[in-house]
């Protein structure tokens, strides 16, 4: 069975390796509700910038087949195997959501775009943009932020 794309590369990943992520993601949040809406905006900015896994993924497996499909062409014809295993291992991912560098991209604390969506969704209930929360202290914002990271 083909995974739901939103699910697929933390079904892939090790249960620690998630929870490091949600952890470290949090720690964040909590770090940013002190912090003031200055800081949240600029956070908001550096979120925009993030890589999420796909891209890094994307970007890897594009850098290899074309130092690949170079060596190949340059130095031996058997580096043209490189390449085909690449987008063998690209194309899997694509199915699947697992390919050989993701666990190591994962440890290294790559997020998918719905983590990271997670967290922007998070600071922008930090920093007032929804109305109508159901804590008016700051306990109470802090703790729908973190829910929304955890759902």
């Amino acid at each position: 069975m083909i995974p739901f794309t939103v699910s697929r590369v933390p079904e892939h990943s090790p249960e620690f390796t998630n929870e490091a992520i949600r952890r470290q993601t949090e720690a964040r949040i909590l770090r940013f509700a002190s912090a003031g809406p200055r800081a949240i905006d600029r956070r908001l900015r550096q979120l925009d910038d993030e890589w999420d896994i796909e891209r890094v993924l994307e970007a890897n497996a594009s850098s290899l087949i074309l130092a690949g499909m170079a060596l190949g062409s340059l130095v031996d014809r058997r580096y043209y195997l490189v390449p085909t295993v690449v987008a063998g291992f690209l194309l899997q991912h694509a199915i699947q959501g697992w390919c050989p560098p993701l666990p190591l991209f994962r440890r290294m604390g790559v997020r998918t775009a719905h983590e990271i969506e997670q967290e922007r969704r998070a600071l922008l209930l930090l920093r007032g943009d929804w109305h109508g929360l159901q804590g008016d202290t700051d306990h109470g914002r802090v703790e729908q932020a973190l829910q929304a990271v955890r759902s």
